[in-house]
């Protein structure tokens, strides 16, 4: 099988871009507005794109929320989504007006960050504190009403790491458990860890 991208033309239910570039860890993007109100919004395009320093990246399907509130104030936290927060992450994809507490609707903490102002999740054990360096629109498709994604890019500058993921003093994959996105509505979980050492 062979498809073109601007055709679409590969004859199945769903488009199955998503679900071949998978698992994707899910960026949970917690931000302040201008005004103070909390918003929180999980991105399954979203990764690490180098360590010295650390930055990370997201990309939002148009302007949202999320992207509003970073670019206007420059930061936002990333907490990293576990299986035992999985609802929790799915409801706060829900479509809200703005001024919606999305960790309040979630029924999620919100938990001081240390040198920025957006709030972390309290229950995920990791969060990842991040200061905005820049954002770039792709360029979007033929459709004149679909607005394309715009990818943030931020730096890390502080990380919160749960003592009870760490064992012999590494984080431990399995007890962590990060939540992943497949295609579709599909999600995985890590819970199968493996080594191989470099040739």
């Amino acid at each position: 099988m062979f498809y073109s991208t601007d055709e679409n033309n590969h004859g199945l239910k769903h488009n199955p871009f998503k679900a071949l570039v998978a698992p994707r860890p899910i960026g949970w993007i917690s931000s302040l507005s201008a005004k103070g109100e909390i918003n929180l919004a999980p991105y399954s395009f979203f990764n690490g794109i180098s360590d010295i320093p650390p930055f990370v990246m997201f990309s939002s399907a148009g302007h949202k929320d999320s992207l509003n509130n970073i670019e206007e104030t420059g930061e936002f936290v990333c907490s990293l989504a576990t299986y035992d927060l999985k609802d929790q992450m799915n409801m706060t994809s829900a479509d809200v007006k703005p001024d919606v507490d999305e960790m309040a609707l979630a029924g999620l903490t919100p938990a001081p960050s240390q040198l920025v102002k957006p709030p972390r999740v309290a229950e995920s054990p990791v969060a990842l504190e991040c200061t905005f360096y820049q954002s770039i629109p792709l360029p979007g498709n033929e459709d004149p009403d679909r607005e394309g994604y715009i990818v943030v890019i931020g730096r890390v500058v502080g990380i919160h790491i749960d003592e009870s993921v760490v064992t012999d003093g590494k984080v431990d994959m399995a007890k962590l458990r990060l939540l992943a996105r497949l295609g579709y509505m599909d999600y995985t979980v890590v819970d199968n860890v493996f080594s191989m050492g470099r040739p």
